[in-house]
């Protein structure tokens, strides 16, 4: 509820009745009216553009009706109510001061020692109330597990139909992950693998990953989770100079490892939006190219700056592990979450099928989710 507002031809200063105060533009408000002439009534969409907004708006009236904003523009004479509920979650006069490298709110960054979000496969398709809480999962910690799946071949694309679609690449709509122990190819080998960001070549990469176990009877090859955000928080803290470097300089990753492919980014291993907040991490030794878009006298630091995340995500006190039994998945945000193996040896043997997906449809499903039953997902 609002209390009081007041205005001059170019701003609205309101007071919502916590007694907190927030001043809005004349061009600001006309610009998102809700109206439906301005916005359509069923999906909200703008039906104006900026060139339809005379260069000269002001406002000639504001007062609270009922507790909301009602305001009048000219030179149109349009007369447009605003909630106050809506004014108060689309506040922009505060502080902007925000620190490089923050964290956006609804993400908790973690170390081992969490219980690694886990639901039943069943349960998740069919009680929505499991599904919701399984999405928000992956959108807080970025990775989730499901357990008691089947165990066909391309179940791995029923998870993806939970919330979105699977990503098409040059591997297929999803890849085989398929390795022997004693094998008869070097392609097939027990190695562990360092943690890392899938695909980092690619741009966009793609921001989900599934990985689905389908038989599993190697001893060792336990999957290890690590959160991309909280090695980058502690660089920050650790080395902020160095954190700064990875963040502003460009590293280079390629792929070419079949024919008709040659796959190349250039984008930095931490990543920011323009504001300073974190917003992804690529990591993968095996597809770095060199770099070229260091400047000289940063090279070294630049490097000292690589090895030391590259540490710190090596920490065993960093990583979240489980073993994959048959009919068991996890799906990470690749733009976040780094995944490892560790080696194994013996007998039996292990196969796996991963497929990308996007994390928009997840959000969106989630999203539309919360709205439809808002009481559920407080």
């Amino acid at each position: 509820m609002l209390r009081t507002a007041t205005h001059d031809t170019s701003i609205v200063t309101v007071e919502f009745d916590t007694g907190a105060k927030a001043r809005f533009h004349a061009i600001w408000l006309r610009d998102n009216a809700l109206d439906p002439e301005t916005r359509a009534p069923g999906n909200g969409q703008r039906l104006i553009t900026i060139g339809d907004i005379p260069a000269n708006v002001s406002v000639s009236a504001a007062e609270v009706v009922n507790g909301d904003l009602s305001v009048t523009f000219q030179p149109e004479s349009k007369t447009v109510t605003f909630p106050a509920v809506w004014l108060a979650d689309h506040v922009y006069d505060r502080d902007q001061t925000l620190q490089a490298g923050r964290i956006a709110p609804g993400i908790t960054t973690w170390e081992r020692g969490i219980d690694a979000p886990s639901s039943d496969w069943t349960e998740v398709h069919t009680n929505q109330t499991t599904k919701r809480s399984w999405l928000a999962a992956v959108a807080e910690f970025g990775f989730a597990k499901l357990t008691g799946g089947p165990t066909e071949p391309e179940s791995l694309l029923k998870v993806a139909d939970l919330f979105g679609y699977v990503r098409e690449t040059n591997y297929g709509p999803y890849f085989e992950v398929r390795t022997e122990v004693n094998p008869t190819n070097l392609a097939y080998t027990g190695l562990g693998l360092q943690a890392h960001t899938d695909n980092p070549y690619r741009d966009p990469v793609p921001t989900l990953q599934i990985l689905y176990c389908l038989e599993n009877s190697a001893e060792g090859g336990d999957s290890i989770v690590v959160d991309g955000f909280r090695a980058a928080e502690k660089l920050r803290e650790q080395n902020p100079d160095g954190f700064a470097l990875l963040a502003g300089y460009p590293a280079r990753f390629e792929y070419k490892g079949s024919d008709g492919v040659c796959l190349r980014s250039r984008r930095p291993m931490i990543e920011l939006s323009p504001d300073g907040e974190l917003i992804g991490i690529r990591f993968n030794n095996r597809s770095s190219a060199p770099f070229v878009d260091v400047p000289f006298d940063q090279m070294e630091a630049y490097y000292a700056a690589y090895r030391q995340l590259g540490d710190i995500i090596d920490d065993p006190a960093m990583g979240v592990s489980f073993k994959l039994e048959s009919g068991e998945s996890f799906i990470v945000d690749n733009t976040r979450i780094l995944h490892a193996r560790l080696g194994y040896s013996g007998a039996g043997s292990r196969w796996l099928q991963g497929c990308y997906a996007d994390k928009d449809g997840l959000l969106s499903t989630l999203a539309a989710m919360e709205m439809a039953q808002p009481e559920a997902a407080e």
